[in-house]
């Protein structure tokens, strides 16, 4: 059987210290360096070099070239994407037709150790039924290489960590859909991956229960320092969540880079008013101020920082009562809507 080197985060006075376990003993021992460890040096954890898989005559992905750093990384695009089949991809389960997918520069469907830097949370259930959390996590982390002892406290830290403390005893098969989900998280933290996948995070939840999985999801990036790729259709997971997003559509990257690079704000504002609004228009109009219907508010193209007075001039003399005034931001719906 091949065993593969693992470490186990020891919690020291409520922080993770990373402790090597010797894999003869089972005992903790000096940490001399880490195989998967992240190196500095090496800025780039996942890349894509145009990377190709066919399923017959359908492209699932074609020619893609991307790179995934350290922080929480989104995987944009509808459905049919090719999301899932690069998440396949890097995890090992497929061959690229051509190309590769290389994890800190290794090929995980040719190294187990390759393999063993990434953690994976599926879209679809798969959980065991009849066992409880506690013995499913447990059960994971032993299997990772990590000693009964060990894997125990390993699987109470994870659960504690995704807020099943006090139903780890439970059957798995008693969970609700949010519980699950947090399960498959859990389990793909158990072996203290250096970057985790998850497909669809949110998928079955309803609006609480997506802010709560996705608040789950920044906490593990920021408490575990794990490396995060968040693979989604919905645009406002990905914008709330992620430092980076790269866009899939159709099998090609479209758009990547910093999320904020596509959420900053415009030279366009926008006033929300309760009333007046007609003759707050023509009074702009006679300051030289063009405003036009967006929806319920008027938007104004600003050509320099003075227009603000003549705006709080105009809104003075129509007597209008204002709820709002803010630049536009733009969003990640405008990537798609700029495209069409």
């Amino acid at each position: 059987m091949h065993h593969v080197p693992c470490r186990y985060y020891g919690l020291v006075s409520g922080r993770a210290k990373p402790v090597s376990i010797s894999p003869q003993s089972g005992a903790p021992q000096a940490d001399l360096g880490d195989p998967w460890a992240y190196n500095p040096l090496v800025a780039t954890l996942l890349q894509a070099k145009s990377l190709t898989k066919r399923y017959g005559a359908t492209v699932a992905l074609d020619s893609v070239d991307f790179e995934v750093q350290e922080g929480i990384t989104g995987l944009l695009g509808p459905n049919g994407a090719g999301k899932s089949t690069a998440i396949k991809l890097f995890l090992g389960l497929l061959k690229p037709t051509s190309g590769s997918a290389e994890v800190m520069g290794d090929k995980t469907y040719e190294s187990v150790e390759a393999r063993a830097r990434l953690g994976y949370m599926p879209e679809h259930d798969c959980l065991p039924t009849a066992i409880t959390a506690s013995e499913f996590l447990t059960h994971m982390a032993q299997v990772s290489g990590i000693p009964p002892a060990f894997a125990r406290i390993r699987a109470a830290d994870i659960l504690r960590h995704v807020g099943l403390e006090e139903e780890r005893y439970r059957p798995i098969g008693q969970y609700s859909t949010g519980m699950k989900q947090r399960v498959k998280l859990a389990q793909s933290l158990a072996h203290d991956p250096l970057v985790v996948l998850l497909d669809e995070p949110t998928a079955g939840l309803d609006p609480g229960g997506r802010e709560d999985m996705l608040r789950l999801i920044r906490r593990t990036g920021r408490d575990f320092g794990i490396s995060i790729v968040l693979s989604s259709h919905l645009m406002g997971d990905v914008e709330t969540t992620c430092d980076r997003i790269i866009v899939l559509d159709g099998g090609r990257v479209t758009e990547e880079g910093a999320v904020s690079g596509f959420t900053q704000e415009t030279e366009t504002l926008l006033i929300e008013v309760y009333d007046n609004r007609e003759e707050l228009v023509i009074a702009l109009a006679s300051r030289g101020i063009i405003a036009t219907l967006d929806g319920s508010s008027l938007a104004v193209e600003l050509e320099s920082q003075s227009e603000y007075d003549a705006i709080r001039d105009a809104l003075v003399e129509t007597n209008t009562r204002i709820r709002r005034m803010a630049p536009r931001r733009h969003q990640l719906t405008d990537i798609f809507r700029s495209d069409s």
